[in-house]
């Protein structure tokens, strides 16, 4: 078995963490605070190309595989994990339109959002529905060659940007089961009745916007139902959460190298009673365990990544996701308490790491539910993959 990483992909690795170290960590801290939109940093990833990572070549993307696509955001994450989001909404729809829509559907959309000159995101979540995307309220209904929309999306990240935005409705509120009757119908960001009501405020997670999306009596044409068929959706949107699943917990991978990295330079400059705090047994043994953790939660992403290139990997991108996710939350606090007052203050970027670790366990499935889907997949292969 070999762990490392390929030439190429050492290469690609050390060209995002020279654009992290230049243009992320010296403006992450005072954009973060200040609300601002890093709008440069979005124009220096256009030209790397990273909008185009799950787009495959023939329309314009660099077809990135898995793993690759794993290291770009935990490098970005080291810097400022708020950024990764931008590409990451983005991502997951790319993938999804490249794997189910119509050929019409990826030649309209796919070269634009390989370049970044356009760019999307995913509404699914609802104010009353979550983690139980069935019991979503949103409607399509069918009036001749269009869809009328009507319903609430939230959360949605990419939301003032996204042109086409995936949207999932039910074009079947009485089918049973209830997925049988949703679709994804792709909402051009011109289309009446569809407004970006408001901006959500975050405890974390800043640089890129949350927002409440409307839909009132917004009709999109037939041909913008993905994949052209009614009554796929809840798969088509499943499907690509395993890439969502991958970029959390790439990003969970990267915000816990950051804050231990962070702690262990400390842990050498900080003196008490005549020595380096590195020398106390006590925090050589938390230095160890955050050090432990954050190494096999990066080698189960990429172990998980890995598997995704190889098919479906609905068991091992939980198992990644979950795992690294825990991680991030308890070495960014960690870290913090190594600080000591230090960690609390807004002066140091601790405080954005510790910020910013809770949405790694809720995001693209919360860590509650996606035990029990870790749980059921090994029930159903008879133990883990193999």
């Amino acid at each position: 078995m070999d762990f490392e990483l390929t030439p190429e992909q050492e290469l690609f690795r050390a060209s995002l963490r020279d654009f992290v170290e230049r243009e992320i960590k010296p403006v992450a801290r005072e954009w973060e605070h200040a609300g601002r939109y890093p709008t440069e940093i979005v124009e220096k990833m256009k030209e790397m190309g990273l909008f185009g990572l799950l787009v495959p070549a023939e329309y314009g993307g660099t077809a990135a595989d898995m793993v690759s696509f794993a290291l770009v955001f935990e490098e970005i994450s080291r810097g400022w994990m708020g950024i990764a989001g931008i590409l990451g909404s983005h991502s997951l729809s790319c993938w999804m339109i490249a794997n189910h829509g119509t050929e019409e559907q990826k030649q309209k959309h796919l070269p634009d959002l390989a370049t970044g000159a356009r760019r999307t995101g995913i509404a699914l979540t609802e104010p009353a529905a979550g983690t139980d995307l069935q019991g979503i309220e949103t409607r399509a209904v069918r009036d001749g060659d269009h869809y009328v929309i009507n319903g609430t999306k939230i959360w949605i990240t990419n939301a003032r940007y996204a042109d086409p935005m995936p949207v999932l409705v039910k074009t079947d509120p009485s089918a049973e089961p209830a997925h049988k009757g949703m679709s994804i119908l792709l909402v051009d960001q011109d289309t009446p009745g569809y407004t970006v009501s408001r901006d959500l405020d975050k405890l974390g997670y800043k640089g890129t916007e949350t927002c409440e999306l409307v839909l009132q009596d917004a009709r999109v044409h037939v041909d913008n139902l993905l994949g052209g068929e009614e009554g796929r959706g809840l798969q088509q949107a499943l499907s690509a959460m395993e890439t969502g699943r991958i970029n959390i917990a790439a990003r969970a991978v990267g915000l816990s190298q950051a804050a231990f990295e962070t702690a262990l330079e400390y842990s050498q400059q900080r003196h008490a009673f005549g020595q380096p705090i590195i020398d106390f047994q006590a925090m050589q043994l938390k230095l160890a365990d955050m050090a432990t953790a954050l190494q096999a939660a990066r080698l189960l992403t990429y172990w998980a990544a890995s598997r995704l290139d190889a098919g479906r990997a609905n068991v091992e991108s939980s198992m990644a996701k979950l795992y690294a996710s825990e991680a991030a939350l308890t070495i960014s606090l960690d870290a913090m308490r190594i600080h000591g007052a230090y960690g609390y203050s807004t002066e140091l970027e601790l405080e954005r790491f510790y910020r910013d670790a809770p949405l790694m366990a809720i995001g693209e499935g919360t860590n509650e539910v996606l035990r029990t889907v870790i749980a059921k997949g090994l029930r159903k292969a008879g133990g883990l993959p193999s």
